[in-house]
């Protein structure tokens, strides 16, 4: 059962961390390198970082109920990995509550987001929370690597062996 919940750790967080990677190689620079415009490129991008989010929401859920299980106790939670992972799941969370519906609000106010100029206050606000969505997603990337490090250091190592020297009692002597 454990190797299984450790296989369920590292497939949740390594898919949730492949996925970002995904995300940013190829479907963001390919959107942008084959759509006829910019608008258009950011409209599949903004799709696909809700599927995205709502992939690293599972992936985090299944990864810390994995690993209540493991340690039998939400003693687990106390786990660098593991806060790593709930770090993520907070970080993706704030992105995909906060940060991506003000971007989709300027959005559709502007109209188009390439059309509009770069001194424009709208365009300015869509251009910083585009910065902050960057960050976000960059350190969800490095922290779940940190945590899929120490995840796998853990399931990896070697535990030492216990050894059991039988203690036998004194033998029992007369006294005259």
């Amino acid at each position: 059962m454990k190797g299984f919940l450790r296989f369920l750790q590292m497939l949740a967080l390594g898919g949730w961390i492949g996925a970002i990677v995904y995300f940013a190689a190829v479907v963001t620079a390919g959107a942008f390198a084959v759509l006829p415009n910019r608008d258009l490129a950011g409209a599949v991008v903004g799709y696909t970082i809700g599927g995205l989010h709502d992939f690293g929401i599972v992936a985090a859920v299944i990864y810390l109920l994995a690993a209540i299980a493991l340690r039998r106790s939400l003693a687990a939670f106390a786990r660098p990995a593991a806060i790593g992972v709930a770090l993520m799941l907070l970080l993706t969370l704030a992105s995909q509550r906060t940060v991506i519906p003000r971007m989709d609000a300027l959005r559709s106010r502007m109209g188009s987001v390439d059309a509009t100029a770069a001194i424009n206050p709208l365009r300015m606000q869509f251009d910083r929370l585009h910065g902050i969505s960057v960050d976000l997603e960059v350190a969800i990337l490095l922290i779940g690597i940190a945590a899929l490090y120490l995840t796998t250091r853990e399931a990896t190592a070697v535990k030492p062996a216990v050894i059991e020297i039988p203690v036998e009692p004194p033998p029992k002597t007369r006294l005259k």
